[in-house]
């Protein structure tokens, strides 16, 4: 069995137990631990994806307290109080910081100090700035994980508008997890065709807002999917396994991940997503590729519509 790849999930829910499942089935952990507040769930979810195990590449997974997360390499964060009718967003920004100042953040930097974060709790921009401070440890060692799911949807979305295979596609989202996001078309490309050029060219795009279609379409499409099925988590367990990965693999891989900003295209003291090389000591490097101008403005406009709600953590 391999060592060195002891992934520690905190939260048993949909989005834990569906990534602890893809890490298993990838083969990219050796050992997974689930933590959570119901002990059963944990333990359930953890005897329903072993008794899979002779399928699999050999694998131990468990249910521990915060002490079992000892020697983790990664620890993913997916637990939080969910939003309730009438809670604003705000009230669910200080419900969940106040849930990690108190009984989250302080014991697992106890038992598990050297490891990488991985933050995929919503909103996931604020409580990745959230762990950043309270955990006292380096910010490269906290990993948002940002807008990489809404590349993957973009993606997963020109592949199907564009009848073109999404491995092709060359193409990211960046700022804020949410209604700010944006898509900057001038780095996007189709096996090095510019992305604009290949949709008007080759793809038959003919209506001036196509782009905005796609933003939307990119922007809606978790909605979507709540609204029929009342929960996202297959896609954003496998973004999370994706990270995992180039943490485990030490492979510096770029991705569209969060991280608190240092004068980053004039931004400071804001968490949104920008190209950083994911490796394993979590964020190794960032890029500052050159956005277009209109770009740049949609990245200080992301940056400074969620910046309120990072006041007072």
């Amino acid at each position: 069995m391999a060592k060195g790849r002891k992934v520690t999930i905190l939260g048993a829910g949909n989005v834990g137990a569906t990534t602890a499942y893809a890490l298993a089935v990838q083969g990219i952990a050796s050992e997974i631990v689930l933590v959570d507040i119901f002990k059963e769930k944990a333990i359930g979810e953890a005897d329903d994806i072993v008794q899979g195990a002779p399928f699999l590449a050999p694998f131990k997974i468990y249910a521990g307290d915060y002490d079992a997360a000892k020697d983790s390499d990664i620890v993913v964060f997916t637990l939080g109080k969910p939003r309730q009718p009438g809670m604003t967003r705000i009230d669910l920004v200080n419900s969940n910081v106040a849930l990690f100042k108190a009984d989250v953040v302080p014991p697992i930097v106890k038992n598990a100090p050297d490891a990488v974060y991985v933050v995929v709790s919503n909103p996931v921009d604020i409580l990745t700035y959230a762990v950043t401070k309270l955990s006292g440890l380096p910010p490269t060692r906290i990993v948002g994980s940002g807008t990489l799911l809404d590349t993957s949807r973009l993606r997963a979305i020109l592949s199907e508008r564009w009848n073109v295979c999404c491995s092709n596609i060359d193409a990211y989202v960046l700022g804020e997890h949410g209604d700010t996001s944006f898509i900057p078309w001038s780095l996007s490309s189709i096996f090095g065709v510019n992305a604009v050029t290949y949709a008007e060219t080759y793809a038959g795009e003919k209506k001036p807002d196509w782009k905005d279609e796609v933003l939307t379409d990119v922007r809606e499409a978790g909605a979507r999917v709540i609204k029929n099925k009342r929960a996202t988590f297959f896609a954003i367990a496998l973004s999370v396994c994706e990270i995992c990965k180039n943490i485990l693999n030490d492979t510096n891989k770029i991705l569209p991940v969060g991280s608190v900003l240092d004068g980053q295209y004039g931004i400071d003291g804001v968490c949104v997503s920008l190209p950083l090389a994911v490796g394993a000591q979590g964020i190794s490097r960032g890029l500052l590729p050159k956005l277009a101008p209109a770009e740049e403005e949609a990245l200080h406009k992301s940056a400074e519509a969620i910046k309120p709600f990072f006041e007072g953590i």
